[in-house]
């Protein structure tokens, strides 16, 4: 496939933390199952990146990664639907890191602002690494080798994507100067008939010139309706648009994704770090009994108490799980006392159990069989290394590599 018809392609992964818990559920995984019917998907797991934090535990890979993915598949991700594999079974990750690590700055990794934050947090861990510096242009290759056009990321990652698009914006300007790159772009021009190129040129001249965006847009639309031009042409004319050279690797998108709201049992984000998690596959009794002994408005004291909603961590699952009638019958019994704590952790306790039910119905299966979810990893590995195999040759081509 080539980098311009990719652009319909979603890259996104997560490390391998093993169960997956509520907050998994509502940030990452139900957008991706939207995801995987209006795109083309690649999910995975990320084993190479828990090494740049988790070194040194062999133990935490294998089964880990099962347990994981039988969590998507519990939830939704169908293997018809997207690619389900493991990073560090498409070694074409690790060449187009090393490759793209010749030519990346030293300066671009290191303003990164997850960098010092992630130092900042993980003091018990020895961080000076080279694979930690490294994490974001692994992240870059993890995106470009499949020439994703958008990557799902909440607002904290989004520079990680940007740094992604300017690594590919600087091999392609070294790289895709190809011998004769004008000549080839202007008979290219030439070949989509007299009135699309008219309008290419002027809207490309509008982009150069004026910085119009809207232009941008429109020639690159303009371009994907040509008919009548070879994809290595059309490759071209994309880079000429912008004043580089061919378009080698594609600059992705970020797919910006709401904010996970989801609180832990103690009303901070629910973390495994914490202690705070619900998992997907927790036994239910224990799910109603952890949300019947969450902490609750502390002015609350008694009964009769009237309390806050907004001071309580059960009212932010209410914003998640209840209809707006529960929550107002919430606000009215809870600020007149008119309701106890434990009468308004009922309806959350029971839309947790709904949603949790028919997931670990779905995951037992794959719990009874974990060659299933074997299989379906293979499959998905294969799916995923025959694309990035295509984009290694292209870039080892354009780096003058030998590809025989």
């Amino acid at each position: 496939m080539s980098t311009v018809d990719s652009q319909q392609r979603v890259l996104s992964g997560m490390r391998p933390t093993g169960r997956l818990h509520l907050g998994h559920l509502h940030g990452v995984l139900k957008n991706w199952v939207k995801l995987q019917h209006e795109y083309e998907c690649f999910f995975f797991v990320a084993d190479w990146h828990a090494l740049t934090t988790d070194y040194g535990d062999p133990g935490i890979f294998e089964e880990n990664v099962v347990e994981m993915v039988i969590d998507w598949l519990a939830v939704g991700v169908n293997p018809g639907s997207a690619a389900l594999f493991v990073q560090s079974k498409v070694p074409e990750h690790a060449e187009l890191h090393l490759l793209l690590s010749m030519i990346t700055p030293l300066g671009w990794l290191e303003r990164v602002p997850s960098y010092k934050d992630q130092q900042e947090k993980l003091r018990e861990k020895d961080l000076d690494t080279y694979g930690f510096l490294g994490y974001p242009l692994l992240q870059a290759a993890d995106i470009l080798i499949y020439r994703a056009g958008y990557v799902p990321v909440g607002a904290d990652q989004v520079a990680h994507v940007e740094l992604t698009r300017e690594v590919a914006r600087r091999f392609n300007h070294i790289y895709g100067r190809e011998p004769g790159f004008e000549e080839n772009a202007m008979a290219a021009v030439r070949k989509m008939g007299k009135k699309s190129a008219r309008l290419y040129s002027s809207l490309r001249t509008a982009y150069q010139e004026q910085g119009d965006h809207e232009a941008l847009a429109k020639a690159q639309a303009l371009l994907k309706e040509q008919q009548n031009i070879s994809i290595g042409d059309r490759e071209r004319l994309f880079g000429y648009l912008e004043g580089g050279g061919k378009m080698i690797l594609s600059e992705p998108q970020s797919l910006l994704t709401p904010a996970c709201k989801m609180p832990g049992l103690d009303g901070q984000k629910m973390s495994k770090s914490y202690g705070n998690t619900i998992t997907l596959r927790e036994p239910l009794q224990d799910v109603e009994k952890k949300i019947s002994t969450m902490p609750t408005d502390p002015a609350r004291v008694r009964l009769k108490d009237p309390g806050d909603p907004e001071k309580c961590p059960v009212w932010q699952l209410h914003l998640t799980y209840s209809s707006q009638k529960t929550r107002d019958w919430v606000v009215a019994g809870c600020k007149s006392a008119g309701i106890g704590c434990l009468e308004c952790k009922k309806p959350v306790i029971e839309a947790v159990i709904a949603e949790l039910e028919p997931i670990q119905k779905e995951a037992a299966q794959y719990i009874r069989d974990p060659d299933i979810v074997r299989s379906i990893i293979a499959e998905g590995c294969e799916t995923a290394r025959e694309c990035a195999k295509a984009t290694i040759q292209e870039v080892r081509s354009a780096m003058g590599l030998i590809t025989w």
